[in-house]
C-alpha cells in the first residue's frame, strides 16, 4: 500500500461529471516493421509482459472512511488485463480527422474509479495500414514526465527486442484494508501532516518575503492570476471533448530559438500566442491585453523517489494583444524568465506541500458545487489556457515490433480554462495535441491550423544572425 500525495489526490478531488481529470497518450504505429506481422493478441502479450514495469497499471484507489485524509493505492485483488484493453476499427478510409474524432469520443468518457485508472484502446483500420494506441490514464497516477518514463518501459529500440526480463518477485495483489485499518492509517496521516505545518508556514513566509524583495529590486515575476481577458473558451465545461492534432518541424523551432536567443518553450508559447491572436481576431475578438497561460514544469530532481506527479505551474503572459511577432516572442521570454525566478524564490514544491493539507470532502464538494452550477460562465478565469511542453526521445522507438511514427498527448481542461495545448517532441518533429469542448471552441481544427503560419511569421521576422 502507498498513500497518494496531496498533489496526486487533488486530481481526484477536481473530477466532476464535466471536468475529467484523465490524460491521453496517443500513438500512431507502423505495423509493417513487425517481424511476424501484426495481431491484437501480440499487443496484449506485450502489455502483459511489461506490467511489472508499469506500477500504476495494477493499482486502484481506496478511500479512507469519511475521506478524512488522502486515499491510498493498493495492488488491486480484482485486476484483469482484459478490463483495460479495447479494440476498435475505424471505418474506411480511416483518415487523420476520423482518428481525431475517435480520440475525442474516448476523451469524453471518464475512467471507472473501481478499477486501476487506465485503459488502452487499439485502433485498427487506419489509413496506410497504420495502428493507433490511445492510452487513457488518470492524472493522479502520472504527470507528463512520469508518463514519459512509463512509455520508455513499454517501447523498444529495435522491432525484435523480445520481452523484458521477468520481475525478481511475482506480483501479489493486496486485500482491501478493513475499516479499522484505514482509520489507523488516517490517524497516522493527520498526526504526520500536523507536524509539518509550522515548518511549512515558516517556509511560505520566507518565500513570500523573498518575492517581495525581488519585486522591489526591479525584478519581474509571474503573470497575475485573474488578469487575463475572458475569451470564448473561458466558460463552463460540458462532458464533451474535441481533440485535434498537428505536427510541426522541430528543426524550424530550433532555428527560431537560436535566432531570438530564447528557449524552445518560449518559441512554442510565442507560436500559440500568434495563433490565438489570429483565431480570436477572425471572430472579431482581438484581445485588448495579454492572455495568461499556466505552464506546467517538472520539479523532479535526479535521484529523488519516483512520484506520480512532481510538477509546478508557472503563470506566463501570452501577449496576444501585440501584432508584431518579434514583440510577442520577446515578451514571452521576459515573462517566462520572471515566472521561473519567482517560482524558485517561493520554492518549487511549496504548493504541492500545502496540498497535503487539503481536506478531501470539503474540497471535492466545493469543486462539484462550482461545476454543477456553471459558475465559470459568470466568473473571471484564473488563467486562460494551459500550454505544456514535454521533451521526448530523439531515436526511433518500437512497441510489439511496430515502429512509432507519431505521439500526441492530451492534458485536462478545467472549469473556466477550456483550452489545453500539449506538445511532445519525437525524433525531428513536434506533435501538438489540443483539447477543448466543442461548445466553447467549435473550430478547434481551425486554431491548430494556425500554428504553422504563426511559426512561419516568427521565423520570417527573426533578426538576422
Amino acid at each position: 500500500m502507498e498513500r497518494l500525495t496531496g498533489q496526486d489526490a487533488a486530481f481526484l478531488y477536481n473530477e466532476t461529471p464535466t471536468q475529467h481529470m484523465h490524460t491521453l497518450k496517443v500513438a500512431v504505429l507502423d505495423p509493417s516493421t513487425i517481424p511476424d506481422g501484426y495481431s491484437f493478441e501480440d499487443v496484449r502479450h506485450t502489455i502483459e509482459a511489461r506490467l511489472h514495469l508499469l506500477p500504476p497499471f495494477r493499482r486502484r484507489v481506496v478511500d479512507l472512511p469519511l475521506r478524512i485524509t488522502h486515499p491510498w493505492w493498493i495492488e488491486d485483488p480484482d485486476f484483469r488485463l482484459e478490463d483495460h484493453l479495447h479494440r476498435v476499427t475505424l471505418p474506411s478510409p480511416g483518415g487523420h480527422e476520423a482518428f481525431d474524432q475517435l480520440v475525442s469520443r474516448i476523451a469524453s468518457e471518464p475512467l471507472d474509479r473501481d478499477k486501476p485508472l487506465w485503459e488502452l484502446t487499439v485502433v485498427e483500420g487506419m489509413e496506410g495500414g497504420h495502428i493507433g494506441f490511445v492510452t487513457k490514464i488518470h492524472h493522479c497516477a502520472a504527470d507528463g514526465a512520469m508518463a514519459a518514463e512509463l512509455l520508455a518501459n513499454v517501447f523498444d529500440l529495435e522491432p525484435d527486442a523480445g520481452d523484458p526480463p521477468p520481475p525478481a518477485e511475482p506480483w501479489r495483489p493486496e486485500p482491501v484494508p478493513t475499516r479499522t485499518q484505514l482509520l489507523g492509517l488516517a490517524a497516522r496521516d493527520v498526526l504526520a501532516i500536523t507536524r509539518t505545518l509550522p515548518g511549512l508556514v515558516l517556509r511560505t513566509v520566507r518565500g513570500v518575503l523573498a518575492v517581495l524583495r525581488h519585486r522591489r529590486g526591479g525584478g519581474t515575476g509571474s503573470a497575475a492570476p485573474f488578469s487575463g481577458p475572458k475569451t470564448s473558451f473561458n466558460g463552463a465545461l460540458t462532458s464533451h471533448r474535441t481533440f485535434v492534432t498537428g505536427v510541426l518541424p522541430l528543426d524550424q523551432i530550433k532555428r527560431v530559438r537560436a535566432a531570438y536567443g530564447v528557449t524552445v518553450n518560449d518559441v512554442v508559447l510565442a507560436m500559440v500566442t500568434g495563433a490565438l491572436r489570429e483565431h480570436l481576431s477572425a471572430d472579431g475578438a482581438t484581445p485588448e491585453k495579454a492572455l495568461v497561460a499556466g505552464v506546467p514544469v517538472s520539479t523532479r530532481t535526479d535521484g529523488a523517489p519516483l512520484r506520480a506527479n512532481s510538477v509546478s505551474t508557472l503563470f506566463v503572459s501570452l501577449p496576444a494583444h501585440l501584432a508584431d511577432p518579434v514583440e510577442q516572442v520577446r515578451a514571452v521570454h521576459a515573462t517566462t524568465k520572471g515566472a521561473k525566478e519567482q517560482s524558485n524564490l517561493l520554492g518549487v514544491d511549496l504548493l504541492s506541500d500545502w496540498s497535503e493539507l487539503t481536506p478531501p470532502r470539503p474540497y471535492s464538494a466545493a469543486v462539484r458545487w462550482y461545476s454543477g452550477r456553471n459558475l465559470a460562465d459568470r466568473t473571471p478565469p484564473p488563467i486562460n489556457l494551459v500550454v505544456s511542453n514535454v521533451p521526448g526521445p530523439r531515436e526511433s522507438l518500437f512497441i510489439a515490433g511496430a515502429e512509432l511514427l507519431a505521439i500526441y498527448s492530451m492534458g485536462p481542461i478545467l472549469e473556466g480554462i477550456g483550452l489545453n495545448v500539449t506538445v511532445w517532441s519525437y525524433r525531428d518533429e513536434l506533435f501538438a495535441g489540443v483539447v477543448s469542448c466543442p461548445e466553447l471552441l467549435p473550430d478547434l481544427r481551425g486554431l491548430v491550423a494556425r500554428f504553422a503560419p504563426a511559426l512561419d511569421r516568427l521565423e520570417v521576422a527573426a533578426p538576422a544572425t
